[in-house]
């Protein structure tokens, strides 16, 4: 039996721009759901613990991040769980490579020739650890754009391997889907998976945990075990993984191990059940948490006096939650009743507008349907006004 731990996507030093002064703070968070994958490892007792791919958010770090990060690969070795990682994108092992500036080994506290921390790059392109009788595959380039599939190898690399119960893969590449990963660095298909020979192929590159197989072999993305973007509600996890021989075959269990700190809720409200914005605050407020992303969707057919300004809410509740989102989808009423006589001017408004209205939500065309929920609001300030009420624009 094999059991491993499954990261990849740490992104170490991540900038985290868009965040403003939470920035540092989601920084210790994403090094924290390292360090929790690490005492996940230590009490799980697994042998390997794989890195499948940035590590750090890019090649342009500080010793004592690197350090840092180094002291964590440290204490599994002092467990005796061996590290294996591969760069990635983010990290690539190009010239100015954070992996060859750094001897992440030596950092651990390693002595040469150890097989405890290892990182494979392009001219050991695999390793044998003799100890847990498997070998670990991890075709890299020097370059952030592969010039070819890193499988495209894989059947002579595991030949000229020492042979081995087990055969591990680990790659940082996306799965290929036609009009999706056309602009992806580094490109895999699910035919050269199931090809490959491999018992399992850990991914990295994408954010969000998946477990699928091709053939008979069993590959997975372990996500990020932080969010990096705080629409990744499939991050936060690491992958434990048990390989086993029974029945005369190799039997590969994944299961998702939760790391990270960040939760994500969904919530639509009926816009109909809303009387203020202040009440939609109160109402939210209930589910305050700072280690949550919350995505508001105001949805249904709102009332005419019903004002509320997406950005004002969020405001509010900033520092409230992690992140707060509200986005407000729902459309204003159509005129209820008879309307007014078409010679008097809130008839002829209502009568053009609602004319308008049906002409383009009937076409089903995207620009028209937003063109449509513009002049619904149109409408909704029209009446008011017609009506004798103010509005504040």
């Amino acid at each position: 039996m094999l059991r491993l731990l499954h990261t990849a996507d740490v992104h170490l030093g991540a900038r985290h721009a868009d965040m403003g002064d939470a920035a540092a703070a989601q920084r210790e968070r994403q090094f924290a759901a390292f360090a929790a994958g690490v005492d996940l490892a230590i009490a799980e007792k697994v042998d390997l613990f794989l890195i499948a791919g940035d590590l750090f958010d890019s090649n342009v770090q500080p010793r004592r991040s690197v350090e840092r990060a180094a002291a964590e690969l440290a204490r599994l070795a002092k467990a005796r769980i061996r590290s294996v990682l591969i760069p990635g994108t983010h990290d690539v092992y190009d010239r100015s490579s954070v992996y060859r500036a750094h001897d992440l080994a030596a950092l651990a506290g390693t002595r040469p020739g150890e097989d405890l921390v290892t990182v494979l790059t392009p001219d050991r392109p695999w390793v044998h650890l003799s100890a847990c009788d498997v070998v670990v595959h991890g075709p890299v380039f020097a370059t952030k754009r592969a010039p070819h599939s890193p499988l495209r190898d894989i059947a002579k690399a595991i030949e000229q391997a020492p042979a081995s119960a087990w055969r591990i893969g680990m790659l940082h590449a996306a799965i290929a889907i036609p009009g999706k990963t056309d602009g992806d660095e580094v490109v895999i298909t699910t035919d050269e998976i199931a090809a490959s020979g491999l018992d399992y192929l850990a991914l990295g590159h994408w954010h969000s945990a998946q477990v699928a197989k091709a053939g008979r072999v069993t590959y997975a993305y372990s996500g990020a075990p932080e969010p990096v973007a705080v629409d990744q509600d499939r991050a936060g996890k690491m992958l434990l993984v048990t390989l086993d021989e029974r029945a005369g075959g190799h039997v590969v269990d994944v299961e998702e191990r939760v790391v990270g700190r960040t939760q994500f809720k969904r919530v639509e409200i009926d816009a109909a059940t809303l009387e203020s914005q202040p009440a939609l605050v109160t109402r939210l407020r209930a589910d305050a948490s700072p280690d949550l992303v919350l995505d508001v969707r105001l949805i249904g057919v709102r009332p005419d006096d019903l004002d509320v300004d997406p950005g004002e809410v969020e405001e509010v509740l900033r520092g409230v939650f992690l992140r707060v989102r509200v986005r407000d989808l729902s459309t204003t009423p159509l005129s209820e009743g008879l309307l007014p006589p078409a010679e008097t001017v809130a008839g002829a408004f209502i009568r053009n507008v609602e004319g308008r209205i049906a002409d383009l939500e009937a076409t089903g065309d995207g620009v028209a349907e937003r063109e449509a929920a513009e002049l619904r609001d149109v409408l909704r300030l029209g009446r008011l006004l017609l009506a004798g009420e103010e509005v504040t624009l």
